[in-house]
């Protein structure tokens, strides 16, 4: 089964062919050096560029993966949550080529891709636990299979990838800025300055990251003003130092405390085969290693998407797709495109003639 992927909820053009489970091609075309401009995502720009990339990555996608498009099985899309204007370019381009090519159409859960995409790396045995952390959302699901997500806890304000690049912003780095601080938090000591682990004086699964953001804001902005300090470390080694202390111990707040809150998961979801880590964060290398330790622990394999995969690609997309249109689900075109906010709904259906 030969299942298309394309992805438009934030600022990349993504689009993907995976065959039985296997990478055939991919093509993603990144607006970061735009949007870095105003220091986070500008919607509007984000579904104009969208429109002007789709077409030509789908052609360059058929030209270099040698396929014809119409062995095509299944046309999905990310429909949600996400920007809303960038969504409907991806979900308004695989409508038409759905309904172009007389194939079925399938919309996916944007977050739930980010999860199963991991199956692209290592062999998934359900049940398992998953923690998503990206930029917009922070999530722990037990997921029982392909279409089953139960959602066991999610962020109440600032997501944990937010909180990254948030304070990536207020020293002064370029977006998206968490990449940085991980690499400036590898040559620092986490120890030297202690900020607060939020919202772990209760016993739920739900996340906070705003008042951890307050308080390293707040520290930034005391000892050297709000956009200052990255250009500093760029010029003396003593700054370059001290913003390493700083990233390390901002990078271990955000690390422990989504350990907490899945080691708590993992005591109530005993009978889990693995653990998932994915999204944008999962590719943090102090998260990867706790998260690893963790694991071990309690006898559980760690399995997280290569780096690449866990920023948004079509690749997730097409995966994601795969799986579920093994299962024989799809969508009519009537289909919704969900933004962010807004409760996903469950309204799969089933054909009569499943491909397989």
């Amino acid at each position: 089964m030969l299942c298309l992927g394309i992805e438009t909820s934030c600022d990349e053009t993504g689009l993907a062919l995976v065959e039985d489970g296997r990478l055939v091609h991919s093509v993603l075309a990144s607006q970061a050096d735009i949007h870095s401009l105003f220091g986070g995502v500008v919607p509007e720009l984000a579904s104009r560029e969208h429109y002007r990339y789709i077409g030509p990555l789908f052609d360059e996608l058929i030209k270099q993966s040698g396929m014809d498009c119409q062995k095509i099985d299944y046309v999905c899309a990310a429909r949600g949550p996400g920007l809303l204007g960038s969504l409907l370019v991806g979900v308004a381009f695989a409508k038409a080529l759905a309904l172009g090519l007389n194939k079925p159409f399938l919309g996916i859960n944007h977050l739930h891709a980010h999860i199963l995409v991991t199956g692209l790396c290592d062999k998934l045995d359900w049940p398992f636990l998953a923690l998503l952390a990206s930029g917009g959302h922070t999530c722990l699901y037990r997921v029982e299979a392909p279409g089953k997500f139960v959602i066991l806890g999610q962020c109440l304000d600032d997501a944990a990838g937010e909180a990254l690049d948030k304070i990536g912003k207020f020293l002064g780095m370029p977006y998206p800025a968490g990449k940085l601080i991980d690499d400036f938090a590898r040559a620092g000591d986490a120890s030297s300055i202690e900020f607060p682990k939020p919202y772990l004086d209760n016993d739920n699964l739900d996340f906070s990251f705003s008042g951890l953001k307050t308080s390293a804001a707040q520290y930034v902005e005391k000892e050297h003003g709000e956009g200052a300090w990255f250009a500093k470390a760029q010029k003396d080694k003593a700054e370059r130092k001290k913003l390493g202390n700083f990233c390390a111990a901002f990078n271990e707040a955000v690390a422990e405390t989504l350990c907490i809150k899945t080691k708590r998961a993992i005591k109530r979801n005993r009978d889990v085969r693995a653990l998932v880590v994915a999204g944008g964060v999962a590719a943090n290398s102090m998260l990867r290693a706790k998260m690893g330790k963790l694991g071990e622990k309690y006898g559980l394999p760690l399995h997280c998407p290569r780096p690449a995969l866990c920023t948004d690609n079509g690749i997730m997309i097409a995966q994601a797709g795969y799986l579920l249109a093994r299962e024989g689900f799809s969508h009519g075109l009537e289909m919704e495109t969900i933004p962010r906010g807004r409760k996903m709904p469950d309204d799969m259906k089933a054909p009569q003639n499943i491909l397989v």
